[in-house]
């Protein structure tokens, strides 16, 4: 198995194709024109809603707020900067850990956003199920390692964009990074044309109903527009900033590292099956990508930050040998505990941002059997 020697990414991951020297696609730049063209769309949409007068209705944008450090950075500027009329929109994602919950209840003491709690518990682990249960595409597309998050994050998406279609909100703000901003697709038809894609019309219908078809097939006018908000400081996003403000206002209480997805074991788990590859693999990739051209830039532009020196290799391999160990119910709990604390360490965590993490990784299997996801 041959690596790009330029960012480490193996010739068999997803959507990566090595020339004859060994280098990848992605540092090429073959996406570029792709990403170009989806950047400078959601470029205008975003200058469109800055210039945009008061809406109509009772809210200028529905705000999907998850209670993370990028979510809660932009809800305040954009309620108290910025003086947007906010629906706070939050999907209670069965999957969220107990700090988003802690981050969102701050928020709602210190923010005058109206807030909005949805949820459908049922669905959204069925997709999940379906997700980590079928066979994976075979050779595979950019991204398809990222298959279950990437399912997940569309299905309150769509939930997301129903609400704002319905109560008639002509902006949703959906604060990813600027990195994730130029692989997201940001038209709001094309969303559901993928999701149908992706899940075919019996799922599509028992998770939605009816509902999505209302968008297929209306009016480019009356459907909600996505806002990336981090797209204005694409070149000054730095997560270590973001994290102190929001310490220094009490609005965040969490570590950057503590992911707040409880299926973030089962997402390297799935990774590491189909893809033989960290889930966070094409953003790590980016970053020894930016390290070894420019010897001065400090970071990527993705909200997970890896330390300058990291040996991406070895890393990659020993989490993928305790995945796959814990998922196979092989090995000792104490031993993986301590090797998945040296990881996540060596990934530039605090020893306490470590141990939570490695807690999770070790409770996957019974995370695993509440949600019917086999693990083989």
């Amino acid at each position: 198995m041959s690596r790009c020697t330029v960012c480490s990414l193996k010739d068999d991951h997803p959507g990566v194709v090595l020339d004859d020297q060994q280098v990848c696609n992605l540092c090429n730049f073959d996406f570029a024109e792709d990403l170009l063209v989806n950047y400078r769309y959601t470029s205008e949409v975003f200058a469109e809603f800055q210039q945009a007068p008061p809406a109509d209705g009772e809210f200028d944008c529905l705000f999907m707020y998850s209670g993370g450090k990028d979510s809660t950075y932009m809800l305040d500027k954009f309620v108290n900067e910025y003086g947007k009329r906010v629906l706070a929109y939050t999907f209670d994602v069965p999957f969220e850990s107990v700090h988003a919950a802690q981050n969102i209840s701050l928020a709602q003491e210190k923010i005058p956003a109206t807030f909005l709690l949805d949820a459908d518990d049922d669905n959204i682990k069925l997709m999940m199920r379906e997700v980590f249960n079928r066979p994976a595409p075979k050779p595979g597309r950019y991204l398809d390692e990222k298959l279950p998050c990437v399912s997940c994050r569309t299905f309150f998406v769509l939930r997301a964009i129903l609400n704002a279609y319905e109560r008639k909100i002509p902006y949703i703000a959906l604060c990813a990074d600027p990195q994730q901003i130029l692989t997201m697709e940001s038209n709001v038809r094309e969303i559901v044309r993928g999701f149908y894609e992706t899940f075919g019309e019996r799922l599509t219908g028992t998770l939605f109903g009816e509902r999505l078809e209302d968008l297929l097939f209306e009016d480019d006018e009356d459907l909600p527009k996505i806002v990336f908000p981090f797209i204005a400081m694409r070149h000054d996003y730095d997560p270590d900033h973001i994290v102190a403000e929001l310490q220094a206002k009490g609005l965040y209480e969490s570590s950057p590292l503590e992911t707040h997805c409880t299926l973030f074991p089962l997402l390297n788990y799935y990774s590491f099956k189909n893809w033989d590859c960290m889930f966070y693999k094409l953003n790590a990739s980016s970053h020894v990508r930016s390290v070894r051209r420019n010897g001065d830039q400090a970071r990527n532009t993705f909200s997970i930050k890896f330390p300058r020196a990291l040996d991406l290799a070895p890393v990659e391999d020993q989490l993928g040998e305790v995945v796959m160990a814990i998922a196979a119910g092989e090995g000792s709990r104490e031993e993986h505990e301590k090797t998945l604390i040296d990881v996540f360490q060596r990934m530039d965590a605090t020893e306490d941002a470590a141990r939570f993490v490695a807690q999770s990784f070790l409770d996957m299997r019974s995370v695993a059997d509440d949600l019917g996801i086999r693990l083989s």
